[in-house]
């Protein structure tokens, strides 16, 4: 569940969605149905598993640093130092010098 997550942005949908599959895991390792309707605190109890949330935060902290300490040129860390242009784009085609 965290390898696609070290590289992906924590919208909230995305963390909705590791904590509903994390809930229905840990329910499927103690065949437990919602039905049941033991609280979650006691099923994490009783799987003594972390939160999937802050383990793909401390994922994402390991990344980037792992990013920033490379010096060998790679996209990853030209990523993180990006800054967008502010600017607007003029309205129309480009102006090229007139070709002789």
């Amino acid at each position: 569940m965290t390898y696609e997550s070290k590289s992906s942005s924590l919208t909230m949908g995305f963390i909705r969605r590791l904590r509903v599959t994390q809930r229905a895991m840990e329910r499927a390792m103690l065949g437990v149905s919602l039905r049941d309707q033991i609280r979650v605190e006691e099923i994490r109890r009783r799987t003594r598993v972390t939160d999937i949330v802050q383990r793909v935060a401390k994922l994402k902290w390991q990344w980037a640093g792992n990013i920033a300490r490379r010096t060998d040129g790679r996209w990853g860390l030209k990523v993180l130092e990006w800054r967008p242009r502010t600017g607007k784009r003029s309205v129309g085609m480009q102006q090229h010098p007139t070709r002789t």
